[in-house]
């Protein structure tokens, strides 16, 4: 039931002669207060529960009345929505245009809101993210769908972002003036036509104050969720042949079945399940980019006979399949096109609207462009492929390639003239190319989008994709490994609940390839793993598996499988490269938690945080395994301090010290714990849990607290030790336990430990 209240006080101060000086309406839940002053013409939001008024000074000019809850604000040239829902801790502003000419309107892009933020704390002291990163709030340059403005000492902070983009691209600006940041909202419609006499409701922007902007951040992303009714589809770590050492490319029919093999036999029980070839195997001439022969491969490239055969090989080994291509892209130029102008956009001076390696933008809104889509999407499906990794996506919505897009940059959105369905904005003919690629695929396809970096308008993808590359190609910006987790780390609170972030392909070669994918060090291979792992993000590979070495594989056997619990950076508003993070999985019988501290530098990196800030309880002794290094550390109480070499990690798994033996981690996954154990009980001596062990790959149990406890044995169920299971309690540290599981199958292992006190 919704519980806010409509408040509306008028007379508040009435002049000598009857004249009302003010009236304010208002509207309130329990977290915010909304108020517009008709004198003014602006409103503000309160945080009840402090009553800080955090927004300010946004202007509307116009006069306002409460209906249905909701205040509506009646301006020239349309009007805006104020609204609370239920007891959700955002403001929601809704505009609407209306056309009171006597002929049709086109709005390329529209301010729609500005306004102010008081956080108590001057200006120098805040800072912003957004998809440009960390930055102070007079230096942002623009963020594509979000922006926080936040303290990085406290995390109180504002999150502001567009809820929909279902006709427009949602940009926000911040400055500094007055000393006080501003913020501006803008919409980008590329072409908004509205006929005479008609209105057109625009997209609407969610404002909220937070006393840690990383959970407003999070409950921003569960609103688009809740608004695009989003199901993932579930993800499995990929192997994407394009930047391999050998075979790299699109690879060949020959090598992608050995690949298969091998995953098949090697790393899938450890989550490796999708073999995606990529560029290269398609028909046609290389113009501006990449070949455009979608509907067919090339009679004398790498997969001469098709590629359903391969297709099948693959899923004969229990693997996906899954095929890279362009989808809104052509060669305007090719002869296949010479009759077909009428499907290409128009720049503004009437020529095929080409651009940058992309090609010549689609038409997505003419009939017979419709049919080209549906009849490759369902040609793909029939192939055997089930995962589509679709590239270029911005010339979906007849825009220019900004590589690599970050912050807001003037790309001329609208610099085309409209298209064979005028009613259609450029982002609208955008997403309802998605959908009609999503109902010719089906159900069971998934979708994978490349690339935001490209243009961010790719951002309006949300909702119709399963996972997107939130950043360049690999070193695409000279960073190297750092280049997919520095952009996975900003949008970190969109993976898993609008997409899965794809920071693409973790590096592990001891070798490099002619596309300049430099080897890296045992370390740094850990590190990069490690991340995606730890952030809980799409786990991608492009290393030539066969040929590495064991101690590279067994570091993706501790890594691709994908957790489900919480993940969050704790230096989040203080780095832009975030050094800690925390997971968190509360949902079993017992808390388990994850430190990890990432080093992407050339010199060592020092850490400290107090338990609180880390997202731990304080007051609590800690006890603390290293994954990596395959050791206890020292307890931990008032504070964490932690020491990472250049260009390594330390995956830290802690548990608080209950008194008596509490399983700490395990050897399956760097997260030690969380993707495998389950049900975990201490009752009277005895130490139990079931844990998923895979079959063949030795397993670990590593058990603290035993201080004052001997162990007197360790069994597996009757069940398990009748499937030929085996239990070994190993040597260990001192207040430690080590207790060795192997099984010939993967299984459920039912195990205890029993013990009694010294």
């Amino acid at each position: 039931m919704m519980r806010f209240k409509s408040i509306l006080t008028a007379l508040v101060l009435i002049g000598a002669a009857g004249n009302l000086y003010a009236v304010t309406l208002e509207i309130a839940n329990q977290k915010l207060a909304v108020r517009y002053d008709d004198a003014a013409q602006t409103f503000t939001v309160t945080e009840r529960s402090t009553g800080l008024t955090f927004l300010t000074d946004a202007k509307l000019e116009g006069a306002a009345s409460v209906t249905d809850g909701r205040i509506v604000v009646t301006q020239a040239g349309g009007s805006t929505t104020l609204e609370l829902r239920g007891d959700q801790p955002f403001v929601f502003v809704t505009p609407e245009l209306t056309n009171a000419s006597s002929s049709e309107t086109d709005t390329r892009a529209i301010v729609p809101l500005t306004f102010a933020l008081d956080l108590a704390k001057p200006a120098a002291e805040l800072r912003t993210m957004g998809t440009a990163g960390l930055t102070a709030p007079d230096k942002n340059p623009g963020s594509y769908l979000f922006l926080t403005c936040a303290e990085p000492a406290t995390r109180r902070g504002v999150v502001a972002g567009w809820v929909t983009q279902d006709r427009a691209s949602g940009v926000l600006f911040s400055e500094v003036k007055d000393g006080r940041v501003n913020i501006k909202a803008q919409l980008d419609y590329g072409h908004l036509l509205i006929p005479a006499g008609n209105s057109a409701t625009l997209e609407t922007l969610a404002i909220g104050l937070f006393d840690d902007a990383r959970i407003g951040e999070e409950l921003y992303a569960d609103l688009i969720k809740k608004q695009y009714d989003i199901q993932l589809r579930p993800r499995s770590a990929v192997y994407c042949s394009w930047y391999s050492d050998k075979n790299g490319l699109a690879g060949d029919e020959k090598s992608t079945v050995e690949l298969a093999t091998f995953v098949a036999k090697e790393l899938k029980p450890f989550g490796l399940g999708v073999v995606q070839i990529d560029d290269e195997w398609q028909d046609g001439p290389k113009v501006n980019g990449p070949r455009r022969g979608f509907d067919r491969v090339r009679p004398d490239g790498p997969y001469p006979n098709g590629m359903a055969p391969v297709a099948e090989a693959v899923e004969k080994e229990g693997l996906t399949f899954g095929l890279w291509w362009l989808p809104f892209g052509r060669n305007y130029q090719d002869p296949e096109y010479k009759d077909r102008q009428d499907w290409f956009v128009k720049r503004d001076n009437g020529k095929p609207y080409d651009t940058d390696w992309g090609g010549t933008c689609l038409d997505l809104t003419h009939p017979e462009v419709q049919k080209q889509l549906a009849h490759i999407a369902r040609l793909y499906r029939a192939w055997g492929v089930k995962y589509y990794k679709m590239d270029g996506l911005w010339t979906g919505a007849a825009c220019e390639q900004i590589y690599v897009n970050d912050a807001y940059k003037d790309d001329h959105f609208g610099n085309n003239r409209p298209f064979h369905d005028p009613a259609v904005t450029n982002i609208e003919s955008f997403r309802n190319g998605l959908k009609l690629l999503r109902k010719s695929a089906g159900d069971d396809v998934f979708f994978s989008g490349c690339c935001v970096a490209q243009n961010m308008r790719e951002m309006c993808a949300i909702g119709l994709v399963d996972s997107m590359r939130v950043g360049p190609d690999y070193n695409a910006d000279g960073i190297g490994i750092k280049t997919g987790p520095l952009r996975g780390s900003r949008l970190y609170f969109m993976n898993g609940r609008v997409w899965w972030n794809d920071p693409d392909p973790a590096i592990l070669r001891v070798s490099g390839n002619a596309m300049g994918v430099a080897p890296v060090s045992l370390d740094e291979a850990r590190l990069g793993a490690s991340w995606v792992a730890v952030s809980g993000q799409f786990f991608l590979i492009s290393d030539w598996l066969p040929d590495l070495p064991a101690e590279r594989t067994d570091v993706l056997k501790r890594t691709m499988s994908s957790h489900d619990a919480v993940a969050r950076p704790v230096d989040y508003f203080e780095n832009a490269m975030p050094t800690t993070w925390l997971v968190t999985a509360a949902g079993d019988t017992v808390r388990r938690d994850v430190i990890g501290v990432f080093n992407w530098e050339g010199s060592e990196l020092m850490v400290g945080h107090t338990p609180a800030r880390l997202g731990l309880a304080p007051a609590q002794k800690y006890l603390a395994f290293d994954f990596w290094a395959n050791a206890p550390l020292q307890n931990f109480g008032e504070n964490f301090n932690c020491a990472v070499p250049a260009k390594s990690c330390r995956v830290i798994a802690v548990r608080a010290d209950d008194g008596h033996p509490v399983l700490v981690s395990t050897s399956r996954h760097v997260t030690q714990g969380i993707i495998d154990v389950t049900a975990e009980k201490w009752d009277q001596g005895c130490l139990s849990a079931t844990s998923s062990v895979v079959g063949g790959d030795s397993y670990e149990l590593r058990i603290a607290g035993m201080e004052g406890w001997k162990c007197v044995s360790a069994e597996v169920s009757a069940e398990d030790q009748g499937a030929g299971v085996t239990v070994e309690v190993l040597p260990a540290e001192a207040g430690w336990l080590r207790v060795k599981i192997q099984s010939k199958t993967a299984r459920a292992v039912n195990w205890r430990v029993n013990c009694q006190t010294v």
